[in-house]
């Protein structure tokens, strides 16, 4: 039987875990939380106490934590991946980190024979738990070719955007800046039309129905107006993070970022007011400062 494995079990690595044992992969997998480990097992996966027991079992292993340092530890520590996993093995960083940490985790990798596959996804919550991630892969097109059927398990869409660790995790950069800028725009609209006095449903059948309506801003738009602003799979810590990758990436580059700029301050205000909270939340904080909330 096929074997995978994954580390990090959360909204999004769950959504992995699922879809590899649905399509017949043994997955085995580590968390640090005991009631991700539970609902794991019940899906049907294989729970392991350690990262380096993942390793052992796992001819690829998707790493799915929350920044670079963790990733790193998983992947090159005492303990980690790259130490237990069998020659010819997979690490597949699915994680979005900075992509110079991406470049150290692999230049560290070189010469283990372990490879590494650098795709960061898209997709969110429902695209993790329904197999149809975008991903960003990085990585050269035998280890690609090798691993596809663990990448295809869970996405519907594979763009090959390079073959050196840290092009995956460039690309997912530019991506958030952009989707966090129309999060932020989308926002500012919902609260004008608030305070203007239009409804919510008015507003998500003219956005949707426009240019201006996508994925983005109509599922941003249905949570406002719905007023769920908390537990919808998209918490508002990885998009503030990700927006911080995207302009420390724009500082070192020297490239402008207005827009991705003033969006990073609207999802500031958002986390520090609300750090318990969803994406949309953000919204939230405009609502109070001019007295008007958006409704269906």
């Amino acid at each position: 039987m096929k074997t995978a494995g994954v580390i990090g079990l959360g909204d999004m690595g769950s959504g992995l875990a699922k879809n590899l044992i649905k399509n017949g992969f043994e997955t085995s997998g580590f968390d640090l939380s005991d009631t991700r480990i539970s609902a794991f097992t019940e899906m049907g996966g294989m729970a392991k106490p350690s990262v380096a027991e993942v390793g052992t079992h796992a001819a690829c292993v998707f790493v799915m934590v929350m920044n670079g340092d963790q990733a790193r530890e998983v992947i090159l520590g005492d303990n980690g991946l790259v130490a237990n996993m069998a020659p010819g093995g997979t690490v597949i960083l699915s994680a979005t980190i900075k992509p110079h940490e991406a470049v150290a985790i692999g230049s560290e990798m070189a010469g283990s024979g372990i490879n590494l596959i650098d795709t960061p996804v898209s997709g969110g919550f429902p695209g993790a738990q329904g197999g149809t991630l975008t991903m960003m892969a990085a990585g050269q097109p035998d280890v690609l070719d090798q691993n596809a059927d663990a990448m295809q398990a869970v996405s519907a869409t594979i763009h090959r955007v390079g073959t050196n660790p840290g092009d995956g995790q460039t690309v997912k950069a530019c991506l958030q800046s952009l989707i966090g800028s129309i999060f932020s725009a989308t926002f500012e609209a919902a609260a004008l039309a608030a305070k203007a006095g239009v409804s919510g449903e008015v507003l998500l059948n003219v956005f949707a129905s426009s240019s201006a309506g996508c994925g983005v801003v109509n599922n941003a738009l249905e949570k406002i107006i719905d007023r769920q602003f908390v537990g919808t799979g998209s918490h508002i810590a990885t998009m503030h993070k990700d927006l911080t990758i995207s302009l420390e990436l724009a500082t070192q580059l020297g490239v402008p970022m207005q827009t991705a700029s003033s969006a990073m301050q609207v999802f500031h205000a958002g986390k520090t007011k609300y750090p318990e909270g969803d994406n949309w939340i953000c919204t939230r904080v405009i609502e109070e400062i001019i007295g008007a909330e958006l409704h269906r």
